[in-house]
């Protein structure tokens, strides 16, 4: 139960995370059941660029995560720089019943971090885990890669809703760590003054990625 009513806007940091991997490994309907607890097999292909937003809580912080979904294509590879700025975190996701989806990692991966800083946290995601009968990139393969390349993994299930809160979730907790763990460096280099953020002030991960904290109206 809440503790108390807060207004939709009322949130201590913004985080911003984008979704990445082929077209229909499920990032749509990621999205939409960790935003909206929705889920549709009609799922039609994503035109551009749509993203949902949803609050949780992190240690008594309230986070809101902005969720960014593109389609997979190629001839949406246009908007890419613009996609990624200011992205502090990303699920690159993969259909567990595709290999071709699996192999694309790599790729996937490299655009990330050409675009992005070297801090953002990465979850590698293996979806659809439902169909376990039809399951082309075992457990241990999808593990041992995002070990390979410093990721988190989870394999998920938009479907039966199996850990697609915990993969968000864990996402932006790992995201808020970051931050706060950079607050407290800079407090210990003798600027104390800087380890807690003003109203207002943004706090750098990097040279393009920031966690905002709004301003309040009554603390």
């Amino acid at each position: 139960m809440m503790a108390g009513y807060r207004a939709e806007d009322d949130y201590d940091y913004l985080f911003k995370v984008v979704l990445i991997g082929d077209s229909g490994v499920g990032k749509s309907n990621l999205l939409s059941r960790f935003t909206r607890n929705e889920f549709s097999l009609e799922s039609k292909s994503t035109i551009g660029v749509e993203f949902a937003t949803r609050s949780l809580t992190v240690d008594a912080k309230v986070i809101k995560a902005q969720i960014w979904d593109t389609a997979g294509q190629e001839r949406y590879r246009a908007i890419t720089s613009a996609y990624y700025r200011g992205a502090v975190g990303a699920l690159l996701v993969y259909d567990v019943t595709r290999h071709s989806t699996f192999e694309s990692v790599e790729r996937w991966l490299k655009e990330l971090r050409d675009h992005t800083d070297p801090n953002i946290v990465v979850m590698l995601v293996g979806n659809k885990s439902d169909l376990r009968h039809l399951v082309a990139v075992s457990t241990e393969n999808g593990r041992s890669l995002a070990e390979r390349e410093s990721l988190y993994f989870m394999e998920t299930s938009a479907l039966e809703a199996t850990n697609v809160e915990n993969a968000f979730s864990e996402v932006l907790a790992q995201i808020y760590h970051v931050v706060s763990k950079k607050a407290m460096e800079s407090g210990e280099n003798g600027t104390a003054s800087s380890a807690v953020p003003s109203k207002g002030e943004k706090i750098d991960i990097g040279k393009d990625v920031s966690a905002v904290k709004k301003t309040g109206c009554c603390s």
